[in-house]
C-alpha cells in the first residue's frame, strides 16, 4: 500500500496526528512541551520533504533527524523543570543554551528550505539586531540581548519560537488542516469545484466564473492560496483557455479567486486564528467580521470576470465539462455544516474541528460511493501532516521576529515612525501601512507577514483611533493581497505555471483584476459597520454603496460598461467615482453613486445606439 519513500513521512505524520488528537481528546500537555514536540515533528517532516541535496548528501538530513530527536528528548526530559521555573529568574543551564542555539539553527534551515530567502533574511536580520543592538545608530539603538536572555526568550517562555503564533498552530490550526485534508479526500473538495462548474456553465465566461465560485468555496476549507490554485486550477484554467481567455487572463483569474479563500469563513487560514488570539477574542468574532468583506471580494472578482468576458465577447461555452450531479452528493457537506454550527454555538475550535472530523469519518465509512478507503486515509495523513509542517515552520520563525521586536522596543519605535510618516493623519498612515504590508507579504508567507505586521503596523492604527479589529483586518487583508501583487506573487506564479503563461504578465493582470478588492480594507477602517459592527441598517446601506463603488472600479479597470470603453478619460472617471463612493463622507458617497448612475445611463444609451446602427447596416 505504502511506497518505500512514503514510509518515513507516514510514520512521522501519523505520530503528529496521534499526538495532537491525544491532547484534544484525552489530556492536554503543558504549552511549552506541546509546542516543542509539535515543532520537532514539523522539522522532521520538513527535512524529509525538502532534502539537503542529492542522494549522496542525504546523510546530512539523517544527522539532522537525529539532532531533532535529541531536541525532542530534551524537552520531554526537562518538561517538569521547564513547566515550573520562573522565567528570567531561575538559572539557565548550558544545556538550555545549547538546545536554543541548535533549535534556532534548525528553524533557520527549515525556513530556507520551505519559504526561501525572504523570511530567512528577515529572521537573520532580527537575530542580528538582538545581538548587536548597542551598535545600531540613532533610534534603532538598544541595549542588546545576551545569550542567556535570548535562551529565555526563544525557547523557555511563550514569547519566542514557542510564542503565541506556534501556540495557535498547535491548538487550532492543525485540527482545521486535518479537517481540510479529510474533507478533500472524502469528495467534499471536488464537490465545491463541481458546484462552481454547475452554477456558472450557462453564463457568459462560465469557465472563469466557475473558477471564482469553485475556488471561493474550496478556499473556505483549504485556507491556502497556493493549495487552492493547484487543486482547482487544474480544472478551471484549461476550461478558461478553451473558452477564449488568454493564458495570462486564465492564470490571473484563478490566482485572484484562490487568494480570496483566506478571507472567507469558516476557515480563513492560520493568520486569522492568530488574529483572534492577539485580539483576545473568539475566532467567531473574527470570522463574522470577515463575512461581508469576503462577499465584496468575490463579488468584485465575479464582476471583473463578467465584464472581461463581455469585452472579449466570450459566449456561453457549450463544451464545459458535464460534472457528476451535485444533489446526490450534498450530504458530503454535513461535516462543514457541523463545523460552522459548533463554532457559531460557541464551542471551542478544537471541539468544533474534532467533531467535524469524526463526522467525515462516519460518513466516509457509511457511504458506498464516496467511502474513505485505507489508501485515501493514508493520503489524508500525508497531506495534513505535510501542510501542518509547512505552516509551523514560518509560524515558529515569525515568533522569533515578534519576540525580538517586542522585547527590544522596536515595535513601538516603528509604530511611532509610521505615525510620523503619516503626519498623524489616518489616510496617509493607511497608505504607508498598505505598502509595508505588501512588501512584507512579498517576502513572507501570509501567516508570517500578518504575524509581523500585527506587531509593527496595527498598533499605530489603533493609536489613530481605528478599532482594533479593523486595524488587524486591514493588515491581514493586505498581507493576503500581497500573494497577487508583483513582483513577488506566489499564488499568481503557481497559476501561471498551470496556465503555461508568462509569469510577469500574469502577475500584472492579477494585480489589475484585484484592484477593486483593494478598496475593501479601507472601507473596513472608515466604515466598520461592514464587519457587522453596529446596526444592520448601516451595514446594509454601506454594503450597497461599496458594491456600487466596486462595480465602478471593475468597469474602469476592465474597460467595459454595457460596451467596450476605449476612452482612458472615461475609465479614469469611473475609477474616480469608485473612490468617491467609498470615501467615508456622505456627500462624496452620494456624488459617487449619482455619478456612476449617470455614466451607466450614458454608456447604456450609447450601447443601444451602436447596436441600432449595426442592425441598420446589416
Amino acid at each position: 500500500m505504502l511506497k518505500k519513500d512514503k514510509i518515513f513521512p507516514f510514520i512521522v505524520g501519523l505520530g503528529l496526528i496521534v499526538f495532537q488528537l491525544y491532547m484534544a481528546l484525552v489530556r492536554p500537555f503543558h504549552p511549552l512541551l506541546a509546542r516543542s514536540i509539535h515543532l520537532c515533528f514539523a522539522l522532521s517532516l520538513t527535512f524529509y520533504y525538502k532534502p539537503f541535496g542529492e542522494k549522496t548528501k542525504r546523510y546530512v538530513d539523517v544527522v539532522l533527524q537525529l539532532v531533532i530527536a535529541a531536541c525532542a528528548l530534551y524537552f520531554v526530559m526537562e518538561a517538569p523543570r521547564l513547566g515550573v521555573r520562573y522565567p528570567y529568574v531561575d538559572d539557565v543551564f548550558l544545556v538550555d543554551k545549547t538546545v536554543t542555539i541548535v533549535l534556532t539553527l534548525l528553524v533557520l534551515e527549515a525556513v530556507r528550505r520551505v519559504v526561501g530567502a525572504g523570511l530567512l533574511g528577515v529572521v537573520i536580520a532580527f537575530l542580528a539586531y538582538a545581538a548587536f543592538g548597542p551598535y545600531f545608530p540613532g533610534w534603532l539603538r538598544f541595549g542588546g540581548t545576551s545569550l542567556e536572555y535570548f535562551t529565555e526568550l526563544a525557547t523557555m517562555t511563550d514569547q519566542g519560537i514557542f510564542g503565541l503564533p506556534l501556540g495557535v498552530s498547535v491548538n487550532e490550526v492543525f485540527y482545521f488542516v486535518l479537517f481540510g485534508a479529510l474533507f478533500n479526500v472524502s469528495g467534499g473538495g471536488q464537490l465545491f469545484v463541481d458546484l462552481g462548474l454547475r452554477t456558472t456553465r450557462n453564463t457568459r465566461g462560465g469557465a472563469a466564473k466557475a473558477a471564482v465560485v469553485g475556488s471561493g468555496l474550496f478556499g473556505m476549507i483549504s485556507g491556502s492560496a497556493v493549495a487552492n490554485v493547484v487543486t482547482t486550477g487544474v480544472f478551471t484554467i484549461p476550461l478558461m483557455k478553451k473558452s477564449g481567455f488568454t493564458p495570462e487572463e486564465a492564470g490571473s483569474v484563478e490566482a485572484v479567486a484562490s487568494t480570496g479563500g483566506q478571507l472567507a469563513p469558516p476557515i480563513m487560514g492560520a493568520a486569522a486564528f492568530i488574529m483572534a488570539e492577539i485580539l483576545g477574542t473568539r475566532y467567531l468574532n473574527v470570522a463574522k467580521a470577515a463575512i461581508v468583506p469576503a462577499i465584496l471580494y468575490y463579488t468584485s472578482a465575479y464582476l471583473v470576470v463578467h465584464l472581461l468576458a463581455a469585452r472579449k465577447e466570450i459566449k456561453v461555452d457549450p463544451d464545459m465539462i458535464d460534472t457528476e450531479p451535485v444533489l446526490p452528493r450534498l450530504y458530503l457537506l454535513i461535516p462543514a455544516i457541523l463545523l460552522v454550527y459548533f463554532i457559531v454555538r460557541g464551542n471551542s475550535l478544537v471541539y468544533a474541528s474534532t467533531r467535524a472530523i469524526l463526522a467525515i469519518l462516519i460518513i466516509g465509512f457509511i457511504s458506498k460511493k464516496h467511502r474513505i478507503t485505507l489508501k485515501s486515509l493514508i493520503e489524508a495523513i500525508l497531506s495534513a501532516s505535510k501542510e501542518a509542517a509547512g505552516l509551523a515552520i514560518p509560524i515558529a520563525a515569525s515568533g522569533i521576529v515578534i519576540g525580538v521586536a517586542v522585547q527590544s522596543g522596536l515595535a513601538a519605535k516603528v509604530s511611532g515612525l509610521l505615525m510620523s510618516m503619516g503626519a498623524g493623519q489616518l489616510l496617509p498612515s493607511l497608505v504607508v501601512i498598505l505598502i509595508g504590508c505588501v512588501i512584507l507579504g512579498m517576502a513572507l508567507p501570509t501567516v508570517a507577514s500578518y504575524s509581523v505586521g500585527s506587531i509593527l503596523f496595527a498598533p499605530s492604527l489603533i493609536k489613530l483611533g481605528v478599532l482594533p479589529l479593523a486595524a488587524h483586518m486591514f493588515v491581514f487583508y493586505f498581507s493576503i493581497l500581497a500573494q497577487i501583487t508583483p513582483p513577488v506573487c506566489v499564488a499568481t506564479f503557481a497559476a501561471a505555471g498551470l496556465a503555461h503563461a508568462n509569469y510577469w504578465h500574469t502577475g500584472v493582470k492579477a494585480f489589475t483584476f484585484a484592484i477593486p478588492s483593494f478598496l475593501v480594507p479601507f472601507v473596513m477602517v472608515y466604515q466598520p459597520e461592514i464587519m457587522l459592527v453596529g446596526s444592520i441598517y448601516n451595514t446594509l446601506l454601506y454594503f450597497i454603496a461599496i458594491l456600487i463603488g466596486v462595480y465602478a472600479m471593475a468597469a474602469g479597470t476592465t474597460g467595459f460598461l454595457f460596451r467596450p470603453i476605449e476612452s482612458k478619460a472615461m475609465r479614469a472617471v469611473l475609477i474616480a467615482l469608485a473612490l468617491a463612493t467609498i470615501i467615508p463622507e456622505k456627500v462624496s458617497t452620494i456624488i459617487g453613486v449619482i455619478g456612476f448612475a449617470l455614466v451607466s445611463l450614458y454608456e447604456f444609451r450609447q450601447s443601444r445606439l451602436a447596436k441600432a446602427r449595426e442592425a441598420v447596416t446589416a
